[in-house]
């Protein structure tokens, strides 16, 4: 038995949602993970009359494709989709089935009418809270499309095929054999990518709103629904929804909610935000802004959007080192998520840059992956609480080096090692590894309002309590802001304060 009582129990009620039959074509082999495989797609059949399974052969070995009954529907699974993966397993089944994925209807538009052959191929690992993203837009495309295709490779399963391909981080997308993309996408940011993206023209038409929120995070969600439930005309306009709160694993501190994660988290804030009218304008990035008789945003594409008020809510990003050999080995080696490549680097040589809470907890917990973890602060002392400290300095396979500054990352096609300075005698020491982790912490994503809006000396906009701005009219809110910490729910509580102090303005003026 592959799946535990319970999960069985919530299987089932899953399940009674097949529309019609699902047939698994499956192709295993005599390994351990064919037969693991074979085990999961029997008890899955045994679980609903409308799941059978069929032996077949496929490109690889062990793997099964998901099909309605006499029709291929592209979307094959190379390995076993358990960890994160059963989710995109399960959302498989049932839109295969006929159950419509919760897509905008302009975006289906938009993927089925794509024209051409697209055989995508994405390399996960199932403990990457990344990758099912990718995962299941790709597979929902499929579904829509007859012409796109899409494998799921697990990069455990068919570790010599990753290795060949050098992938060093996950999710890695190919499509039609040549590299695609690497990291977390949305089916949006997909189809921009593959020139399908909404154009100017699709938002020429869009009448001023009262508050237009730029912006999807927690901060952006909270101050879109506070200024909706006032009533007044509310947009929301973001590349994707969530922010960094996707690239987070385990939130046990959001008040009132034991444990979340928050890729879950961030699917809640937009089904919260739906249910307020807003007019969310997903997949555009912002350009610029300017004070005129209404607030302007240009994006990227050239629209520009107007509106009484504007609450900026673009949140940060993960901090470069800024070294030579950082931005060449990107997803060859460097890589900035832990929990996502981790497991592409047992049994190798790692070194994690940053000495605060988020370093220090990457350390400890690629300490039991990986042959030997170097952690590189730049300060005399480590910045992370002492909890962590003890638990790092317990473990065998840890080397901390303090007061050390990174000078270059290098490698040929891939990362090969690291080289640092000591801070106190000067003295240039290089270290022989695999892989290098950067956790030094957020860089707001302020660059695009030039001096547009007051900011900071570190980039972050200049608020007062009402999170108002120094032009009238605009607001922000939530990370990129002056706030001195940096957490969900206060991100969200101050979004709440934007669209409060938004809504004063209004009646006022």
């Amino acid at each position: 038995m592959v799946l535990d009582a319970e999960i069985k129990e919530q299987l089932k009620q899953y399940l009674q949602l097949m529309k019609c039959d699902v047939l698994l074509k499956v192709s295993a082999g005599s390994d351990d993970v064919s037969s693991d495989m074979l085990a999961l797609v029997n008890e899955l059949a045994s679980m609903s009359p409308r799941i059978r399974v069929e032996e077949t052969s496929l490109p690889r070995t062990p793997s099964f494709s998901v099909n309605r009954v006499g029709e291929d529907t592209g979307v094959t699974f190379a390995g076993i989709p358990l960890g994160h993966e059963f989710t995109s397993l399960v959302l498989a089944l049932l839109q295969v089935s006929g159950r419509a994925p919760k897509l905008d209807q302009n975006v289906i538009d938009q993927i089925k009418n794509i024209r051409g052959e697209y055989h995508f191929e994405t390399f996960v690992s199932l403990s990457c809270h990344n990758c099912p993203d990718v995962v299941q837009a790709l597979n929902v495309m499929s579904i829509l499309n007859p012409g796109i295709t899409h494998t799921m490779i697990d990069g455990a399963a068919f570790k010599a095929e990753a290795e060949s391909k050098n992938i060093m981080a996950v999710p890695t997308v190919f499509l039609n054999g040549e590299e695609f993309s690497s990291g977390r996408m949305s089916v949006e940011e997909i189809l921009a990518k593959l020139g399908s993206a909404p154009d100017a023209a699709d938002l020429a038409d869009k009448e001023p709103y009262d508050v237009l929120v730029v912006g999807g995070g927690p901060a952006g969600a909270s101050a879109a629904i506070y200024a909706a439930r006032k009533g007044i005309r509310t947009g929301l306009v973001a590349d994707r929804f969530g922010g960094q709160v996707l690239d987070t694993v385990g939130i046990e501190n959001f008040i009132s909610v034991k444990y979340t994660e928050g890729p879950q988290l961030a699917a809640s804030l937009e089904e919260h935000v739906k249910e307020y009218g807003i007019d969310v304008m997903k997949g555009h990035l912002a350009k610029g802004l300017e004070k005129k008789e209404l607030v302007e945003v240009e994006l990227e594409n050239g629209a520009i959007l107007k509106s009484k008020t504007v609450i900026i809510s673009t949140g940060a990003r993960w901090r470069n080192v800024g070294v030579p050999g950082e931005a060449e080995f990107r997803n060859k080696g460097v890589t900035y998520c832990p929990h996502c490549d981790g497991p592409l680097f047992t049994g190798k040589d790692v070194a994690v840059i940053g000495g605060g809470n988020s370093g220090i907890e990457a350390a400890i917990d690629l300490a039991g992956i990986v042959r030997h973890v170097t952690v590189l602060e730049f300060m005399p002392e480590l910045k992370a609480d002492a909890v962590l400290q003890k638990r790092l300095y317990s473990l065998p396979n840890v080397t901390v080096l303090k007061n050390v500054q990174t000078k270059e990352i290098t490698g040929t096609d891939k990362v090969d090692g690291i080289t640092y300075v000591d801070r106190d005698t000067g003295a240039e020491e290089h270290i022989e590894l695999q892989g290098v982790f950067v956790q030094i912490g957020l860089v707001p994503n302020t660059d695009w309002l030039g001096d547009t809006v007051e900011r900071n000396r570190m980039g972050e906009i200049v608020v007062n309590s009402h999170g108002a701005t120094n032009v009238p009219g605009v607001f922000a809110a939530g990370d990129c802001i002056n706030s001195p910490y940096k957490q969900i729910i206060i991100s969200m509580g101050s979004g709440a304060t934007a669209a409060l102090g938004a809504f004063d303005y209004l009646i006022r003026n």
